[in-house]
């Protein structure tokens, strides 16, 4: 994976642009956390956007906006929304375009590339949008659908981020 942005334009069903891409966002935004989820029916996926949820102003106090990327349709999608109210980006990337140019894991080889089931993989990128042209920042790539960061790391990261000298 590349250190640069990729840039992306998905559906967004929250709060935020829509659709959303990156260079929508407020100029004052210095990071941009992506949180690749699983799949609409995991259960570990849905406790972390509602935990993310619940933390989203320590997030916006680094300069931080959480987005979370499923790769589902957007009705599917939506659906999160009606139930949690999250407030924060909700993005569909029904064919999970996003998640394969992030690189976020698949299991399983061919299986897993045709059922989400068996094979995508949680992942969180950090995106520094303070260098020009923005950077990934930091990446953690799931081995389980247990194997995620825990929201202390993730702000803790941001903090080391916001203190180190950027160009």
């Amino acid at each position: 994976m590349s250190t640069q942005l990729t840039n992306f334009s998905l559906p967004n069903v929250a709060t935020g642009p829509d659709p959303f891409s990156v260079s929508a966002l407020s100029e004052e935004i210095d990071f941009v956390v992506l949180f690749f989820q699983r799949d609409h029916y995991c259960t570990n996926c849905r406790k972390q956007v509602q935990t993310i949820a619940e933390r989203i102003d320590d997030f916006h106090s680094r300069d931080a906006e959480v987005v979370s990327i499923v790769p589902e349709p957007v009705e599917r999608v939506s659906e999160w929304q009606s139930k949690y109210d999250l407030p924060y980006p909700l993005l569909a990337d029904p064919a999970a375009e996003t998640g394969d140019v992030y690189d976020q894991p698949v299991r399983f080889g061919i299986l897993g590339r045709f059922s989400d089931f068996f094979g995508r993989m949680p992942a969180v990128v950090i995106l520094d949008r303070r260098p020009s042209p923005a950077e990934i920042a930091y990446t953690y790539k799931g081995s389980s659908t247990f194997d995620r960061p825990d929201i202390e790391t993730l702000l803790s990261e941001l903090e080391t981020l916001q203190s180190a000298p950027h160009s």
